[in-house]
């Protein structure tokens, strides 16, 4: 199913808005500092290295597996997009 290339660019373009929401409640919460902020710091490196190293894993595999680039491209947005909202909501309460 082909999508319109606009749709990766709306996409692209919400996880950007996304990503800046939750920048914004982690640079309030490392601000405060103490062990909080300390944890958070920790956890935000964790993760990013965590998701790049999921995404490249699951992108190679499905590169090889015959699936393509705008498949891929589509599933890396959607992980992303996955881990911004779990983050939003964690760090929202």
């Amino acid at each position: 199913m082909r999508h319109s290339p606009y749709q990766m660019f709306f996409d692209l373009s919400r996880l950007a808005f996304e990503s800046n929401m939750v920048i914004g409640l982690r640079m309030m919460k490392l601000a405060a500092g103490g062990p909080k902020a300390i944890s958070e710091a920790s956890l935000m490196t964790s993760e990013k290295l965590q998701a790049a190293s999921s995404v490249m894993i699951d992108g190679a595999f499905a590169l090889a597996s015959g699936k393509s680039m705008e498949s891929v491209g589509k599933s890396t947005v959607a992980h992303y997009r996955r881990q911004v909202r779990a983050n939003h909501r964690r760090l929202s309460k």
